[in-house]
């Protein structure tokens, strides 16, 4: 679920390596971002000559970035003058993004690891504003971060239509903010965030360690905390352990109320699996519970997970929902413990999330100063958390082992110089790979 400008950005950056920077820059100068729902990409350009280039010789590039990317089947529309005002008129459509309905109080299967976060994001949807104002939540990947979040969203959009509601991720923000000073709409992003009744923000972990980014959240929080707006965000940790995140930024997120939440017990998980099998019309005996409940303990995500796959086994190979034909169907889903290493792809990507760049980027041959430091960290993050050799590293890249042996020295001799920054960064991305494992 992401925001229209996060998604044009990352649609631009694709078409840049297709198309070359010129040409983007020549067409797509002054066009803008509209709209984006589950059948169009608006975007608009105030110039006719332009607008027919984009839609001749650009909209199959355009919808097949947003397919490839994004899994997009959304087609592109481009507005001139006079369909930008007749839109603005009738006001923006329904999207994705109004709201999850499937992600509510009611189906929150609440246990012991998840209750005190549960009944705060309670509290908060029922008085927003007046209590707990920032709510931060906090735990691993899968264990019901997000739910709670669309949950808030919903409650109050039922009890107040109007209620202006912005959700972004962490990393978003970041994009949404370097589009916003490159094509010099620095008033109409501050707008968007700073005049909100209700700020989600997911993953917030990702905007440390980024200066512009701080800066521009730091005061957007003062903004909404002093117009008693409410905010609530989640994270991978707590804010003291952020170790690139600035004082004062973790002293706001203290302000209010942290709550966590654990992976779940036993019970929950059971109660997790019966109520996901119910709603996929799917009859699981107590003994497939249980053993799903024994063996996949991480996260939420994965519990569903299992029982989809289940679902598909069921449903294409007629199979019976008996414990050995289960067994059978979700074998591959179990990890030994301790024995999880992390993908070069989960590395990469991360990185990338860490210092806002794309991964086409990254792979690819651009040398300017912060691409080649997040390129030479990529490399140097395989080799220590991966089994890879330095050929198998290279061919990540597209480059010979020699450039990936340069870049690892490059970067421990940096660490051996005292370099507290990288120290930094590489604690903080290693913390987010971590956390998907």
């Amino acid at each position: 679920m992401y925001s229209s400008a996060y998604v044009w950005a990352k649609v631009l950056i694709h078409l840049e390596d297709q198309l070359g920077a010129v040409t983007i820059s020549s067409w797509f100068d002054d066009a803008e971002v509209v709209e984006l729902n589950d059948e169009n990409l608006i975007i608009y350009s105030p110039s006719d000559f332009r607008r027919d280039i984009i839609r001749k010789r650009c909209t199959d590039y355009i919808q097949n970035a947003l397919k490839e990317i994004f899994n997009s089947n959304a087609k592109l529309i481009v507005f001139d003058e006079e369909e930008l005002k007749n839109y603005r008129s009738r006001g923006k459509s329904n999207t994705k993004m109004d709201f999850a309905p499937q992600f509510s109080f009611e189906n929150f299967v609440v246990g012991p690891s998840n209750r005190f976060a549960h009944s705060a994001a309670i509290a908060v949807s029922n008085n927003p504003g007046t209590v707990y104002n920032p709510l931060f939540i906090y735990g691993p990947p899968g264990v019901g971060k997000t739910h709670l979040l669309y949950a808030i969203a919903n409650d109050i959009r039922r009890d107040n239509p109007d209620a202006k509601i912005v959700y972004i991720k962490g990393d978003q923000f970041t994009i949404e903010l370097i589009e916003a000073l490159r094509n010099g709409r620095n008033a109409e992003f501050r707008t968007k965030y700073r005049e909100s009744d209700l700020f989600l923000i997911d993953d917030v972990q990702f905007i440390a360690g980024k200066e512009s980014t701080q800066e521009e959240f730091f005061h957007t929080f003062n903004k909404l905390y002093e117009s008693g707006k409410q905010i609530v965000m989640t994270s991978d940790r707590r804010p003291s352990d952020m170790s690139t995140l600035e004082d004062r930024l973790k002293s706001r997120f203290e302000w209010g109320l942290l709550a966590d939440i654990q992976p779940p017990d036993y019970e929950t998980r059971m109660a997790i699996i019966k109520n996901k099998a119910r709603s996929l019309s799917l009859d699981l005996d107590n003994e497939v519970c249980n053993y799903i409940a024994i063996n996949i303990t991480n996260n939420v995500r994965q519990i569903e997970g299992t029982v989809k796959k289940i679902m598909a086994y069921h449903n294409l190979s007629q199979m019976p929902l008996d414990l050995p034909n289960v067994q059978r169907a979700i074998s591959d889903m179990f990890k030994a413990e301790g024995n999880a290493l992390p993908t070069p792809s989960l590395i990469i990507s991360q990185v990338c999330k860490f210092y806002s760049i794309d991964e086409i980027v990254l792979r690819g041959s651009k040398k300017n100063k912060g691409t080649a430091e997040a390129r030479q960290l990529a490399m140097y993050l395989i080799r220590q958390l991966t089994n890879l050799s330095l050929p198998d590293i290279g061919r990540e890249f597209a480059r010979d082992h020699t450039t990936v042996i340069h870049s690892i020295r490059k970067v421990e001799t940096a660490l051996k110089s005292g370099n507290t920054t990288l120290q930094d960064n590489i604690r903080d991305i290693t913390a987010n790979i971590n956390s998907c494992l």
